[in-house]
């Protein structure tokens, strides 16, 4: 039994090798946050896709694309992405813009909104927000951390430009507030979580819960990857991966496995950090979720009101050179939120 069984093995093991040499090879970079590694790192963790080049997962297998994970941390994703050293990024819409004017992109998931993932920490001394004023706040400018900030001074009815922020790597923005070096910083989760376990002095002054629908996380692929052989097949892997991984995450058998399985992956944390993890950052888990926000108003105003007004201000964008942004499949914009990948996942499951 047992060398009929390696037998099994070794032919199903040669048929993944022969099917993995046929698929064309695509990749993703994803860093640590929940509905990104959170779930393409722990879909590998749970053999539902292989992440690494020339080897199949069943999912992988059912598309036909051999999918490439990358592990990296945000701003090399960024930068990656940029640099069109991977095909596709885990980004936040705030951060995809400025890439998609000189690479043309599709945001083909959102995968969740932060819900108080990203928080402004500040020593105990600092119990009002309006005593960062001449303080030097830090965080990552100019970037997803930096919206939070500016946007939620906005929403407790403060002007951004009354208060400093200056630029410093989200991890040790976490390790600086624990050594009291500096007065307040914004990072996000885990490094939210992680700070506040390790120094119970620190406190969350306001979080990313005042602007909730404003910073998107999302899969965004390059158009030109979408346009090559197999590119829409990959594209509807990377959906079907998510939404796989939610729903063992959702349902009450498998949750807590699930939910630990990510934790071994969003730095080593346990399970009841986790369900607060993923409060914090709530996903669009279901397709009828992501297509509510990519088919409807909300997105459209956020981006128009708050996003890309933001980005100018910031120096991100250029007036002249702003990219055009569209609501579904327009090959000469910019940068679209298209949902017929999640339709397409959709209809190839009824």
């Amino acid at each position: 039994m047992f060398r009929k069984w390696l037998v099994l093995s070794a032919v199903a093991a040669m048929l993944s090798s022969a099917r993995a040499a046929d698929a064309p090879v695509f990749s993703l970079a994803v860093s640590e946050y929940p509905s990104w590694s959170g779930t393409f790192l722990t879909a590998c963790d749970l053999g539902l896709i292989d992440g690494a080049q020339g080897k199949l997962g069943p999912l992988e297998r059912k598309w036909q694309v051999d999918l490439v994970v990358k592990d990296t941390d945000y701003d090399s994703c960024i930068t990656l992405f940029v640099n069109g050293n991977v095909d596709a990024a885990c980004l936040t819409n705030i951060d995809c813009l400025a890439p998609s004017v000189s690479r043309q992109a599709v945001a083909i998931l959102p995968t969740s909104t932060s819900a108080g993932a990203d928080a402004c920490l500040a020593q105990a001394a600092i119990t009002d927000v309006k005593q960062l004023k001449g303080v030097s706040v830090r965080g990552l400018s100019a970037s997803v951390s930096q919206y939070a900030f500016d946007k939620g001074l906005q929403a407790l009815g403060e002007d951004p430009k009354n208060y400093t922020f200056e630029n410093l790597d989200p991890v040790q923005v976490g390790v600086a507030l624990q050594s009291g070096k500096i007065v307040a910083g914004v990072t996000w989760n885990p490094v939210v979580l992680e700070t506040l376990k390790a120094n119970a002095t620190l406190h969350r002054l306001f979080d990313s819960s005042l602007i909730k629908g404003q910073i998107i996380d999302m899969v965004v692929a390059a158009r030109a990857a979408l346009e090559r052989d197999g590119g829409k097949r990959w594209a509807c892997a990377m959906v079907d991966v998510y939404y796989t991984v939610c729903k063992l995450m959702e349902n009450e058998k498998t949750q807590d496995k699930t939910l630990t399985a990510m934790g071994a992956r969003f730095a080593k944390l346990g399970l009841e950090d986790m369900r607060v993890i993923v409060r914090e950052t709530q996903f669009y888990s279901t397709p009828a979720k992501g297509l509510a926000l990519f088919d409807g108003q909300d997105l459209q105003r956020v981006m128009a009101d708050h996003v890309v007004p933001w980005a100018l201000d910031k120096g991100l964008l250029e007036k002249a050179k702003l990219p055009a942004l569209a609501y579904g499949n327009d090959p000469k914009a910019n940068l679209c939120f298209d949902p017929q990948y999640i339709n397409a996942v959709v209809d190839a499951k009824k």
